[in-house]
C-alpha cells in the first residue's frame, strides 16, 4: 500500500494580517511644526491680531490638531493619541521656556548698558538717585550677608526637621510638625517680615539691621528646605538602611553615612531653591533693613541695602539713569543666583556617592 506524500506550500498571509504598519518619516514632526507656525502666522495676520503671543498660541493649537489628524490617518488612532500626548509635552515646554528666555534676554540687553567694574565696586554714597553714576556694591554686599546668615539658620533646622519626620517621626507630634510646615509654605513674605518686626524690633528693642532681615528670610526658607529634603530622603531605598542596620551600625550613623550622602544631590537642590526664593524678596528687607546708600559691612548694626531693594528704589525714581541702574542690578541678581546654583551643583556632584560597575 503506497502513500503519496504531498508537498505543503506556504500560504500567503492576507494583506490586512501583516505585522508591518505604515510609519511616518522622522522628519514629519519637524515638517508639521514648520507648517503649523506658518499657518498660525497666516491666521493671525489675516485676523488682524497684533500680539505675537496670540500667533504662537494659534500655531500651537494647529500643531497639536495637525499632528493627531496626520498621524491617525497614517499610523492609526492609537499612535495618533500617543503623538498628541508628546506634542502637548513639547508645547508646554515651549510655553515655559519662552518667557524665561525673553526675561533673560531683556534683562541682559538692558542691564549691560551700565554694568562694568565701576558699577560693581562703588555705592550710591554722595549721589542723588536722579544723577548718573554710582554702583551696586553696597546692595550686593548686603544681599550676600543676609542670604548667607539666613541659610546658616534655616538649612540646619530644615534638614534636621526633615530627618526627624522621615526617620523618627511617629504619632501626633510628627503630624503636627508636618501640618505647620505645610502652613508655613504658603506664608506671604510680608507676614514673616511683620512677625520679626513685632518680636525682634518692637518687643526686644533692636533696630533695623541685616540680621533682622535674615531672620525673616530664614522663616521663608525653612518650609521649602523641609519639604524638599523630606521627599529626597523618602526616595532613598529602605534596603540601604536595612543593610547598614544589619551590620550593627547605629541608626544615627546610618543616617549620617548612608542616607544623607545618597540624597545629597536632591537636598542641595532643595536648599538652592530656597535660597533662590529668598534672594529676590523685597518686603521683609524694606520693613527690617530699611535700605541705605552707604556701605555697611556689619549686618548686626545699622541699616543695610540689598539687590531687590536697590532695584525697587532705582526703578521707582523713573529717570533714565536710575532705570538703567535698576536693570543692571536685576542682571547682577540673576547672575548671583545662577552662580550659587552652579556652585551647589558642583558640590552635590563632588559629594555624591560614586556609582559604577
Amino acid at each position: 500500500m503506497s502513500h503519496t506524500v504531498q508537498e505543503k506550500r506556504p500560504v500567503a498571509a492576507p494583506a490586512h494580517a501583516t505585522l508591518a504598519h505604515a510609519r511616518m518619516p522622522r522628519w514629519a514632526p519637524a515638517a508639521i511644526a514648520v507648517g503649523s507656525v506658518a499657518t498660525g502666522c497666516l491666521i493671525g495676520f489675516v485676523a488682524g491680531l497684533d500680539s505675537r503671543t496670540q500667533w504662537g498660541m494659534i500655531s500651537a493649537l494647529v500643531f497639536v490638531a495637525a499632528t493627531y489628524l496626520i498621524t491617525a490617518k497614517v499610523e492609526g488612532s492609537r499612535q495618533g493619541k500617543n503623538r498628541v500626548a508628546t506634542s502637548l509635552v513639547w508645547v508646554c515646554f515651549l510655553l515655559a521656556i519662552v518667557p524665561l528666555l525673553s526675561l533673560a534676554w531683556i534683562t541682559l540687553s538692558k542691564g549691560v548698558t551700565v554694568l562694568d567694574g565701576y558699577f560693581l565696586t562703588h555705592s550710591m554714597s554722595g549721589l542723588l538717585d536722579t544723577e548718573e553714576g554710582g554702583g551696586v556694591y553696597h546692595a550686593l554686599l548686603g544681599t550676600i550677608e543676609q542670604v548667607a546668615i539666613a541659610a546658616l539658620i534655616a538649612a540646619p533646622i530644615g534638614l534636621l526637621t526633615a530627618v526627624y519626620l522621615v526617620e523618627y517621626g511617629r504619632g501626633r507630634l510628627a503630624r503636627a510638625v508636618t501640618f505647620f510646615v505645610d502652613v508655613m509654605t504658603g506664608i506671604p513674605s510680608i507676614v514673616a517680615g511683620l512677625f520679626v518686626l513685632a518680636t525682634w524690633n518692637l518687643m526686644l528693642g533692636f533696630g533695623p539691621s541685616g540680621f533682622a532681615g535674615s531672620l525673616a528670610l530664614a522663616i521663608l526658607m525653612m518650609p521649602v528646605i523641609v519639604r524638599s529634603t523630606e521627599e529626597m530622603l523618602k526616595l532613598v531605598p529602605n534596603e540601604l538602611r536595612e543593610a547598614s542596620l544589619a551590620l550593627g551600625v547605629p541608626q544615627w550613623r546610618t543616617i549620617l553615612k548612608v542616607v544623607l550622602p545618597t540624597a545629597i544631590g536632591g537636598i542641595t537642590t532643595g536648599v538652592m531653591l530656597a535660597v533662590a526664593r529668598i534672594t529676590g524678596e523685597t518686603a521683609p528687607v524694606l520693613l527690617l533693613v530699611f535700605g541705605t546708600k552707604l556701605i555697611n559691612p556689619n549686618p548686626f548694626d545699622g541699616a543695610q541695602s540689598s539687590l531687590p531693594l536697590y532695584v525697587y528704589e532705582q526703578y521707582s525714581v523713573g529717570t533714565t539713569a536710575s532705570v538703567d541702574r535698576a536693570w543692571a542690578g536685576a542682571l547682577v541678581l540673576i547672575a548671583f543666583v545662577m552662580i550659587l546654583n552652579l556652585v551647589a551643583r558642583g558640590i552635590a556632584r563632588w559629594k555624591a556617592p560614586q556609582t559604577g560597575r
